[in-house]
């Protein structure tokens, strides 16, 4: 253990380093916080108005928020308030994730689909669903391929779905011994298609040529 930040009045649901020398935290008491890991200490607090489940670093300066009252927010350390105009969804936002080029930006949503956002024009390109592809829980994560060119999400039935980032669906993964608990988290191995995933029965499972 090297430092113990402490400062949030609810549950931390994100943290990201912003560059090297700080880190990002957003938490369900309706702020963001910037730490400067040298200090150890908080030097801002941001004031988003909604419970965060989620954000992502753009750069050393810039930062993006999803929150609970179904709202993007765009932030930049150097101004007090949002930088850019929210972007509105159609439910809660539980993740988000950056696609390798810092271009596309990916966003899951409580209504059961996974939204693609281009940052060069702040607006949405390509929606993801499917008829059995439900949101398992409010902080459930979705992932960019290491080279951008597929998704994947966990599902409340316990599959991990993978589209192609041009709108097919690709594949659906069940572990046929799995408990069927909903997936709530998936991380790509950075240099190969292997895909590991977490589940709300606390199990872990890998899976290869995904």
């Amino acid at each position: 253990m090297q430092h113990t930040l402490t400062g949030h009045s609810g549950k931390v649901l994100a943290a990201k380093f912003l560059g090297s020398a700080f880190l990002v935290t957003g938490s369900h008491d309706r702020t963001l916080k910037i730490w400067d890991l040298k200090n150890r200490s908080c030097t801002e607090t941001k004031f988003a108005g909604s419970s965060c489940n989620d954000l992502v670093t753009t750069d050393s300066f810039s930062f993006i928020s999803g929150h609970v009252d179904k709202k993007i927010r765009f932030w930049d350390v150097r101004t007090a308030d949002c930088t850019a105009n929210d972007i509105p969804l159609q439910g809660k936002i539980t993740s988000l994730d950056l696609s390798k080029d810092g271009k596309f930006l990916l966003s899951c949503v409580r209504d059961d689909t996974i939204n693609l956002l281009d940052l060069r024009q702040n607006r949405i390109v390509r929606t993801f669903r499917n008829d059995n592809f439900k949101v398992g829980c409010d902080w459930s994560r979705v992932a960019f391929s290491p080279s951008s060119s597929r998704i994947a999400a966990g599902s409340a039935d316990g599959s991990v779905y993978i589209w192609n980032i041009n709108g097919p669906l690709e594949t659906v993964l069940k572990d046929p011994n799995g408990s069927g608990a909903a997936v709530t988290a998936v991380s790509w191995h950075p240099f190969s298609s292997t895909l590991a995933s977490v589940d709300r029965a606390k199990k872990c499972t890998i899976w290869s040529n995904a």
